[in-house]
């Protein structure tokens, strides 16, 4: 092989490798800290991920949120907690749905943000990239909540174990400015089935104890330090919601007695009294009333 044979062989080679490198996953970098408060993890066909801004922030505030009081209170403190320095606890916020789980988390960002918090959403998918993200973040001085909205696996899904690792504190106790903050319809984050109640046993003192599929699947939601859990409103807490939206929208205190009666219709046909309904209606009537003033 001549020199000119062996320079063109090795420009090839060179070329080979890029093309390689380029399809290879590549170590998650740091993104603009500056360029939000918010930021959501992607992953792409080829691998690679990435810590994206979030440009449009929602402007929900924790005086926003009625009829939560005593689960606004757990949380408050928690991430008050947290930003300051002190021990918290990782989240799991279960219940009913549209009863404010995840603007509660939202809200908290908005009232602790200019404290350093910050947030990175993460789909359940890319929840074995975890130790990545910790990475990039770990040794920053702001405070990081891994949110994991509507969280809920489904059997031998990779994420779970991923997860139940990571609670096991292996990782948050290595970086103190990382806690996760899930929601979830499911307490157990596992579909429960009838049949799984025939292996609970029992002692001779009348102790239960579950038998070892339910103890699988309490055991990854009892990692989380924090358990809140949402109720579907009553008609008076869903009309105070609805209320409270309406006063936001400007609308006046007698067009919001008028809608009282469309308001509980509104709910009556979605079969449900949520806070996300009472929103939606609200949105809807002050829209309308937006329009008659015109």
């Amino acid at each position: 092989m001549n020199d000119h044979q062996f320079e063109r062989l090795m420009a090839r080679v060179e070329s080979l490798m890029v093309r390689i490198e380029a399809v290879l996953p590549q170590p998650l970098s740091a993104p603009d800290w500056t360029a939000s408060i918010a930021y959501r993890y992607r992953k792409r066909s080829s691998g690679h991920g990435s810590l994206e801004p979030v440009r449009h922030l929602g402007t929900m505030q924790l005086d926003d949120l009625k009829e939560i009081e005593g689960q606004k209170e757990k949380i408050r403190r928690n991430t008050e907690q947290f930003v300051n320095g002190k021990p918290a606890n990782n989240v799991l916020l279960t219940g009913s749905r549209g009863t404010g789980k995840s603007s509660l988390i939202k809200a908290c960002l908005n009232e602790y943000s200019a404290q350093g918090l910050r947030l990175i959403e993460v789909d359940k998918a890319d929840l074995t990239d975890l130790p990545d993200i910790v990475e990039v973040v770990s040794g920053l001085p702001e405070k990081f909540i891994v949110f994991c909205d509507d969280l809920s696996f489904e059997e031998g899904e990779p994420g779970y174990k991923a997860l139940k690792s990571i609670l096991d504190g292996s990782i948050a106790a290595a970086t103190p400015n990382v806690l996760i903050y899930a929601t979830s319809n499911r307490r157990h984050l596992l579909p429960e089935y009838m049949m799984e109640n025939l292996t609970y046993t029992h002692t001779e003192d009348g102790e239960v104890h579950p038998g070892e599929v339910v103890e699988e699947k309490i055991s990854l939601s009892e990692r989380f330090g924090l358990w809140v859990s949402f109720y579907p409103f009553s008609q008076d807490e869903y009309l105070a919601i609805v209320a409270q939206w309406l006063s936001s929208f400007g609308v006046d205190a007698q067009a919001i007695a008028a809608a009282r009666p469309a308001s509980l219709v509104w709910a009556l046909e979605r079969g449900s009294r949520s806070g996300r309904v009472a929103y939606q209606f609200a949105r809807d009537y002050a829209g309308q009333q937006a329009g008659t003033v015109q």
